[in-house]
């Protein structure tokens, strides 16, 4: 199955292993000299309608998904998923 990164910004990703949705992919960390995807980024949810911002993304490493479809990504993972906060741009 040949995929291009814009196609995985429209699929769902699920845990297997807790049944949750997390939630659609946002952004991929790449290792630059190989080329390969490090890890899938998919956003926090919004905080009280999101007017107060958004809890920290999810950080998943190639490794914990199992399988890519259609329009589903499946991931498994029994330990916890790395939450970080994306770096902040300055606005002027």
């Amino acid at each position: 199955m040949l995929c291009r990164f814009s196609d995985f910004r429209y699929k769902e990703v699920i845990n297997v292993r807790s049944g949750t949705r997390m939630g659609y992919v946002c952004d991929a960390e790449f290792e630059w000299p190989e080329g390969r995807i490090r890890a899938l980024i998919i956003p926090g949810k919004p905080r009280y309608l999101g007017l107060f911002g958004r809890e920290d993304d999810y950080i998943l490493p190639w490794e914990c998904i199992s399988r890519v479809g259609e329009d589903i990504i499946l991931v498994e993972s029994d330990r916890g998923i790395r939450r970080g906060k994306r770096p902040k741009k300055p606005l002027f």
